[in-house]
């Protein structure tokens, strides 16, 4: 009889007011989204006191591991959304599966990732450039990730199931204590036990396996009360690693775009380069506040087309967008008022500097098309528009390439270089985001309702 309730009942409307409920998800979100960067960091600066080819080595390895788990992400990004249309739907059990569905996928990735890390890892590292003692580093570092490879995948898809079944609180939670056992393992094997690299490295694969079981002992009960079976169904996998792979298509053109920008920026120079990455690091860790808006988003919009209630959603789309433009408009001004000041804290290079402050005043004029887009991003996945994404990133992706090429062949130098390279990608790059994102938004095609999309 609850099963029959459930399949014919969409999910309660929430009775908090709209702001509530945005804020209940993205400030929790907002903490988890910095963890696996906390993980890396704490590495870094752990290694980094074991000498320069230590660290030298460990950051080969962490830019292998951290491309990687970066391009995995779609694992959460295309669970929630699924999760939270059947939760809106009423179907909590399918809601389960379709989390079950991107647990197995995440185990199986991460099998097939890790073996491949094996077989393929040094020759990767030898052509990334290591050599010497650092290559010994570095494929000690990336020896010793490589178990922790599926772990970091089922906590991706176990997060991404909490999100669409609307909880973003216990992932902060899990995130928290995991960064605080990835610290207190790393320095216990880095130095006291002296495994070096290959400490810090199996140190933070221990604490991503005890974060992955400790979800799986949370979501394992739940997935038994509701009837679900816990093998695989070849078919519902099937269906998930095709979103997933639209949703990678989707993450990979986006990463191809800011690989693309560094390469433009070490050709137009070190100055430009320097000035590129501590713009850019700034831009990235700004981008957290965006991006857990968009998680919100993801969860919400999912839930209300899942339950039929399309107003509602349209409706969520017009505040969040709102609340996205003026995120933007306030971390733009942070941003304007800060140019002249942060780049003591990075650099006593007077060009460098210089570099930095016209890239952040680029920036702080772009960020209310960043809020734009990451809200919007966030809308469109959280209706499982997967298709779509995954072709305008392309069709973004092939405005911008030829305007990297001209920049990088119109002869620009200093302050000027910096100002063209920002220009094209904050306003050019993200702005045909915006276009595109802002057309499918505008239009009802998106907004399909039901439990199926």
């Amino acid at each position: 009889m609850e099963e029959s309730s459930e399949q014919e009942s969409p999910a309660a409307r929430d009775p908090r007011p709209l702001g509530r409920q945005i804020l209940a998800l993205a400030v929790p979100a907002l903490g988890a989204l910095v963890a696996e960067p906390l993980f890396l960091l704490a590495d870094t600066a752990i290694i980094g006191r074991l000498g320069v080819q230590e660290l030298a080595g460990a950051a080969l390895g962490i830019t292998v591991m951290h491309t990687v788990t970066g391009l995995m992400i779609f694992l959460a990004y295309s669970t929630t959304p699924a999760v939270a249309r059947l939760l809106g739907a009423g179907r909590l059990s399918r809601a389960l599966a379709a989390g079950r569905d991107g647990l197995w996928l995440a185990v199986m990735l991460g099998a097939v990732l890790g073996f491949a890390g094996l077989a393929f890892g040094e020759e990767l590292l030898l052509a990334m450039g290591s050599s010497g003692e650092m290559q010994v580093h570095a494929w000690n570092y990336l020896l010793f990730s490589l178990p922790g490879v599926p772990a970091i995948l089922l906590v991706f898809a176990a997060v991404g199931m909490l999100r669409g079944l609307q909880d973003t609180k216990t992932p902060l939670i899990v995130a928290a204590v995991g960064f605080g056992a990835n610290i207190v393992l790393n320095l216990i094997l880095v130095h006291p036990v002296g495994m070096g690299t290959a400490g810090a490295a199996l140190g933070t694969s221990i604490a991503q396996w005890g974060m992955a079981l400790t979800y799986l002992v949370m979501l394992v009960p739940r997935m038994r009360a509701a009837g679900v079976p816990l093998g695989v169904d070849p078919i519902a996998l099937r269906q998930a690693a095709s979103v997933g792979s639209w949703m990678m298509l989707r993450t990979v053109s986006l990463r191809a775009a800011i690989v693309a920008t560094v390469l433009i920026a070490t050709d137009l120079g070190p100055h430009t380069l320097a000035a590129h990455q501590v713009a850019f690091t700034i831009f990235s860790t700004l981008a957290f506040v965006l991006d857990a808006l968009a998680i919100a988003a993801q969860a919400l919009i999912g839930k209300e087309l899942g339950a039929s209630r399309v107003l509602q959603a349209r409706e969520m789309t017009r505040t969040m967008t709102r609340w996205g433009l003026g995120f933007g408009v306030v971390t733009g001004a942070v941003i304007a008022l800060a140019a002249p000041f942060v780049p003591s804290l990075f650099t006593p290079d007077e060009r460098v500097a210089a570099g930095i402050t016209a890239a952040l005043l680029v920036m702080a004029l772009a960020q209310p098309i960043a809020g734009f887009v990451f809200v919007l991003d966030g809308v469109l996945m959280g209706a499982g528009d997967v298709r779509y994404l995954a072709v305008v990133g392309l069709v973004n992706l092939v405005v911008y390439l030829p305007l990297l090429w001209w920049i990088s062949r119109a002869g620009f130098t200093g302050t000027e270089a910096i100002l063209w390279l920002w220009a094209g990608f904050a306003v050019v790059f993200m702005g045909a985001r915006a276009v595109t994102l802002g057309v499918r938004a505008r239009g009802e095609r998106w907004m399909i309702a039901g439990e199926h999309r």
